[in-house]
């Protein structure tokens, strides 16, 4: 994975940078800057929707004495860490159940909680490919559909089903194991003698009113995250329907989490973003504009929560003497 994730990750990049050679440089950069203020909205967009992420992750714990700015504040950073670092997309979750643990969150409770969000956002995801999906079918019909949306689908069902049926069962052993090692491994001290997991995913399962109103939480951000489309869209002068902005986010997170190996779906993304945008009538190079502006987030959001991680981290480090 060490080897793949960076190899994949220049592929990613050759990919885009195909896609503006072929669609024109000038023409996509026309594009961008057609946008003024909409890139900033844009980004403004998706700091609502990782805050209202934050918040759905927080409402799992709840009630809990310690409010939910911290959550949101960690889950900038698993995002961060997920989109720019070239690894296993776990490394950010890891990481944030880490923080969470060094912000007076057991151990066990913060790893089980994180285990617990994933799936809750894969289940969300799902609802919100299946309704770009209907959307589409509706509007052009299924030969219109990528591959890639079918294969998403693939991944995500069966790993929906299988978390499931893991903490209905116990089966999650293997998986908490691993999650363990990964942490001690780089003798992280929040993961020394993390024991009895099982009954903290359990507490967290059973908490229904706070897994139904992170449920709802999770899926509105969802959902929110379609403005980001019909934002940059409509700034740059080719507006489209709130549905078909639903559907062309929809199948862009699709493909990006289909194709998870690639940091961010680079390419993946970007190409889906495309062809989506074609059944609106979209032309490729202000989809690709669009696509490009869409990453704008990941860099303006992204590093200064890794910079802020980095100075959470040396703070505590020269407070401890170690």
């Amino acid at each position: 994975m060490r080897i793949l994730a960076p190899i994949a990750a220049i592929a990613g990049l050759a990919v885009i940078t195909g896609l503006i050679a072929y669609y024109g440089f000038v023409s996509v950069l026309a594009a961008v800057i057609s946008t003024k203020w909409g890139t900033l909205l844009v980004v403004a967009a998706r700091a609502i929707a990782l805050a209202a992420a934050g918040g759905g992750w927080w409402l799992l714990l709840t009630p809990l004495t310690r409010g939910p700015y911290a959550f949101v504040a960690v889950r900038f950073v698993r995002e961060a860490v997920n989109s720019l670092f070239p690894f296993a997309v776990v490394g950010g979750d890891v990481i944030g159940a880490r923080l969470l643990a060094q912000l007076g969150i057991p151990a066990n409770l913060a790893i089980a909680s994180v285990m617990i969000d994933v799936f809750v956002q894969v289940v969300c995801l799902l609802i919100f490919v299946l309704a770009g999906i209907g959307i589409v079918l509706e509007l052009a019909g299924a030969y219109r559909l990528g591959a890639m949306t079918f294969v998403m689908l693939a991944i995500a069902v069966p790993a929906i089903i299988g978390f499931f049926l893991a903490l209905n069962f116990g089966a999650f052993e293997p998986v908490v194991r691993r999650l363990v090692a990964f942490g001690e491994k780089r003798q992280w001290v929040a993961f020394d003698h993390v024991v009895d997991i099982g009954s903290r995913l359990q507490q967290i399962w059973r908490n229904h009113r706070g897994l139904s109103a992170s449920f709802i939480v999770h899926l509105m951000g969802v959902f929110f995250g379609a403005s980001e489309v019909w934002i940059a869209l409509f700034f740059m002068g080719h507006p489209v329907s709130i549905a078909a902005a639903l559907a062309i986010e929809s199948l862009g997170q699709g493909s990006r989490a289909a194709a998870f190996i690639l940091p961010a779906g680079l390419g993946v993304q970007d190409g889906t973003l495309i062809a989506a945008c074609a059944i609106f009538g979209v032309p490729a190079e202000v989809a690709l504009a669009m696509a490009l502006i869409k990453r704008v987030p990941d860099l303006a959001l992204g590093i200064p929560a890794l910079l802020g991680w980095q100075a959470f981290e040396g703070r505590r480090l020269f407070s401890t003497g170690k």
